[in-house]
């Protein structure tokens, strides 16, 4: 059926990955679905994004929506390809973003590099200072700001934070100086720390508005291009924009809170994992999204991800503003395998990318990779890599392997292949333990949801490595960040420090509080009028008993919890995640958050399934193969995924295949499908 004759039906979801651009199209009003996989064009994602949609054919003047998941932050921030940011910070202060926590880039020895976001030289004090109580000590010097703000120019900066001492508690002075630069400024790249993060912590507050200003125009300028795209083809709709925290945001509203964009990709797919979780019965899951470059792994409870204000994206950048929960480790499809001067085989985190990417994908690669290692093992199939721009034969990339891996480890090709296999999925069960275990979760607890484009390759492996019972391969692995863009609500949230012991508030305070949030982010989706079916808020608060430096968050069932229900509340968290009570030391209560939560419309996931199915399973079999295993080789069936009966029962060892992955059965592992094309494979 033709999309475009749908006239605003048609929402449309585009994850921009390392490697992969991927497009999901669903019209609501018809039900048909269309996908797009084309290369991520890095330099200016634009170019891949329209390219998408081209591929699949999507006429964007007839679209509904455009939900977009973007690494532009990310990248810009890893690669440090950031704006010149100016800093205006309280008088003796201007070196707290440069000292930091007093940790190291390494555990052992004094080696390691550290730059800050702002320099030196572009770090002003003015004369200001509130006392933790957010008393007036010294009023703000106007006239200081204003000669800041003019010397922050003239030295090119094109982007300025306002960060005063305790302007979580009273932001007055804060705003007025933001005023004041703002009247100068030739652009409105101009952040006030208390507006992004309204938390204590002067380094952690200071490090998020500085990331927040010194990607604002980057991001800005990627979107601008993109709605000048878009527009040009007749779509003049504002572009929705996935954040970190698993929400969509208007673009016209995002470049405010350009930091809330970070993680944007990993946090798409795990919202998608909640969702298909939930229609399918499967409320806990371990998420686990391998695709070309590196691997996401989460977690879920009760069809709700964990939400963490505690990124640190390298070493000294932590960005506390609420995003979902996810450990990323150098480990993709497209993770060079080398042996290291110690004679020891390393796989990851150096990656081939996009370009030049795998040695398969014939564009000039000559590094072995995971995606190499599983090809020449028969895991997948020669013929049908995406993305491929000159092919090249299985010897020749058996050869490298063996040239590059097997030589130095006295190993043959094949032996090597898998080598690189057992050393890659060792990093990424560890990956799973730290999100689980770790947390004092039991991962035989949960179903791992295995997605991306190489997850379903490994994730039978890694399920029986940690003793998981169940793997949810969703309809559409390869595309399941761009479902989770389409699928995702609107979201904002809201953070309050109070830092008192527990004895010290009262009821009315801790609800107050609680109120104000939501009423704020109940008038930020009004004004950015995005359809949506209801409104739904999300209680969190941090605590910690009095005298420890960490903190533990926990979830608030209700606004009106109270003083008392907070201790109850944070006692049953604190034996659950250390298994120890401490009835006799003090509580206190560190900082409130609210989640305000606008549901978009329901997705039929079925959609995704309905494709032309073959009467029997043996009509779904497009062949046989020689595949390896940790057991050896073994003669396998090949089955395409797409025309499998949804009733479909059948034991491994076989190999599925589908425009957007390959997933791997072991032998022995039983695999059923369920009424929304999801596959259910239960682990030997």
């Amino acid at each position: 059926m033709n999309m475009s004759s749908q006239k605003s039906s048609v929402t449309v979801g585009i994850d921009v990955g390392g490697t992969f651009t991927d497009l999901l199209a669903i019209d609501s009003a018809s039900g048909a679905v269309k996908l797009a996989k084309v290369p991520t064009t890095i330099d200016n994602q634009a170019i891949g994004f329209m390219a998408a949609l081209s591929a699949a054919g999507v006429d964007p003047a007839t679209l509904q929506a455009v939900v977009h998941g973007t690494t532009t932050t990310t990248n810009a921030l890893l690669e440090r390809k950031i704006a010149k940011v100016g800093l205006i910070t309280t008088k003796g202060f201007r070196d707290v973003l440069e000292l930091g926590r007093r940790t190291r880039p390494q555990s052992y020895g004094l080696r390691g590099t550290f730059h800050p976001l702002i320099e030196r030289e572009y770090r002003l004090e003015v004369a200001e200072r509130m006392d933790a109580d957010g008393k007036v000590l010294t009023p703000l010097d106007e006239a200081a700001v204003a000669i800041a703000a003019k010397k922050l120019l003239a030295a090119g900066c094109e982007a300025v934070v306002i960060h005063f001492l305790h302007s979580y508690i009273n932001s007055s002075h804060e705003k007025r100086a933001a005023e004041i630069v703002r009247a100068l400024w030739p652009n409105p790249y101009v952040t006030a720390g208390h507006a992004i993060l309204s938390e204590y912590r002067e380094f952690e507050r200071g490090v998020t508005a500085a990331v927040n200003a010194s990607v604002q125009p980057v991001l800005a300028r990627y979107l601008e291009r993109l709605r000048t795209e878009l527009s040009a083809k007749g779509f003049h709709r504002d572009i929705l924009v996935m954040q970190g925290n698993g929400g969509t945001i208007s673009s016209a509203l995002i470049a405010e809170a350009a930091v809330n964009t970070v993680m944007s990709g990993p946090a798409s797919g795990v919202m998608a994992a909640a969702y298909t979780g939930r229609a399918s019965g499967h409320p806990n899951l371990i998420t686990y999204d391998m695709g070309g470059t590196s691997t996401d792994v989460g977690l879920i409870e009760n069809a709700v991800p964990q939400v963490s204000g505690e990124l640190e994206l390298e070493y000294a950048m932590p960005i506390h503003v609420p995003m979902v929960d996810v450990h990323t480790i150098g480990a993709g499809g497209g993770s060079i395998a080398s042996v290291d001067s110690a004679g020891m085989l390393r796989v990851g985190p150096e990656s081939a990318g996009a370009r030049p990417g795998p040695i398969c994908y014939g564009r000039g690669g000559t590094e072995p990779t995971i995606t190499d290692a599983n090809l020449i093992l028969g895991r997948l199939n020669p013929d049908k890599l995406l993305g491929v721009d000159r092919p090249v034969t299985l010897d020749h990339v058996r050869g490298l392997i063996e040239q590059k891996v097997g030589k130095p480890l006295g190993l043959d090709a094949d032996a090597a292949a898998a080598a690189i296999l057992r050393i890659a999925n060792d990093r990424m069960a560890g990956a799973m333990r730290l999100v689980s275990l770790s947390r004092g979760h039991d991962p035989r607890d949960f179903a791992l949801f295995a997605f991306g484009g190489a997850g379903p390759l490994h994730a039978t492996a890694l399920a029986r490595e940690l003793g998981i019972p169940t793997v949810l391969v969703p309809a559409r692995p390869g595309i399941t960040n761009a479902l989770g863009c389409v699928v995702a609500d609107v979201r904002h949230d809201y953070v309050r420090t109070v830092n008192k012991p527990l004895s010290a508030l009262d009821d009315a305070t801790v609800a107050r509080i609680y109120a104000e949030q939501s009423a704020e982010g109940e008038a930020t989706i009004k004004r950015e009028g995005v359809p949506v079916r209801e409104l739904r808020r999300v209680h969190t608060a941090d605590m910690q008993f009095q005298g420890q430096s960490h903190i533990l968050s926990f979830g608030v069932d209700r606004p009106d919890i109270g003083v008392e229900g907070l201790r109850k509340a944070f006692a049953v968290a604190y034996d659950r995640r250390f298994g120890i009570e401490l009835a006799e030391i003090p509580p206190v209560l560190v900082n409130l958050h609210t989640a305000v939560i606008g549901v978009r419309p329901e997705i039929d996931l079925g959609a995704l399934a309905a494709t032309e199915r073959a009467p029997t399973l043996k009509a779904a079999q497009s062949g046989e193969r020689r595949v390896w295993f940790a057991d050896g080789w073994h003669q396998t069936p090949i089955y395409a995924r797409d025309r499998l009966p949804l009733d479909a029962t059948f034991e491994g060892p076989a190999i599925l295949e589908q425009l957007d992955c390959t997933t791997v059965v072991e032998p022995g592992d039983k695999v059923r499908q369920d009424k929304l094309g999801n596959l259910l494979i239960s682990v030997r």
